[in-house]
């Protein structure tokens, strides 16, 4: 596999860039700062930059990822997204790897070619969707998980993001970034009790901005695949 930083275009780098600069000052303020915090959401925003390009290594950074934030929701007993990175979105990272490997666009062996879901996939997903989100939901209730409303919305975005990643499709990132946005309230709740993950919150907001970048992105090769 190639170098995915060598294939950034200048507005990549400069929303890449841009992302880390904000992500290091914002952590880096705080009374109470987090190496753990900071190294995850470096790895977090490069994962999304690259996956904006299609781009297998993307996959690889966001099983690094979920390790992390895994740690890090465990530390604060938000036991729906421990289980969720680390059960369900690590898994499913490994196996769109695997499927983004071997579904290359064109000649470039590092970008995958985006799949157009059909009736069978949509179905399948709603299926699939309704069932994780039944199992995980008494998960949380047996872990007493705190906010569990927001915990179970955020589980269900995670999953489709997730699945539609593994389908190519270019909507998940649409349902990253409603995962950012539901993660924003979770953190902004968590930091009223502890004012050390603010800058959890700055991060997803900056997840977020690169998630709809991805969108726009995989939407302007989608037209010139399909």
């Amino acid at each position: 596999m190639n170098n995915p930083i060598k294939e950034l275009t200048k507005k990549e780098w400069i929303i890449w860039l841009g992302s880390i600069c904000i992500v290091c000052v914002s952590n880096l303020l705080t009374t109470d700062f987090d190496l753990l915090t900071l190294v995850a959401a470096l790895v977090g925003v490069t994962s999304l930059i690259f996956a904006a390009k299609g781009n297998v290594w993307a996959q690889i950074l966001m099983v690094i990822f979920s390790i992390l934030y895994g740690i890090i929701s465990y530390r604060f007993h938000y036991w729906g997204e421990m289980i969720t990175y680390l059960g369900m979105t690590m898994p499913m990272a490994i196996w769109s790897m695997i499927t983004w490997l071997r579904n290359p666009s064109g000649g470039n062996e590092n970008v995958v070619k985006i799949q157009k879901l059909n009736r069978k996939h949509i179905i399948g997903l709603i299926i699939s969707g309704v069932i994780v989100t039944a199992v995980f939901y008494y998960i949380l209730v047996v872990f007493d998980t705190p906010n569990i409303i927001f915990s179970t919305i955020s589980i269900i975005t995670s999953f489709l993001a997730a699945a539609l990643t593994m389908l190519r499709s270019s909507y998940y990132a649409v349902w990253y970034a409603a995962n950012d946005i539901v993660l924003i309230i979770l953190w902004v709740l968590a930091s009223m009790k502890n004012p050390a993950y603010i800058p959890v919150v700055v991060n997803f907001g900056i997840f977020f901005i690169n998630d709809m970048y991805g969108y726009i992105s995989w939407k302007r090769r989608e037209r010139i695949q399909l």
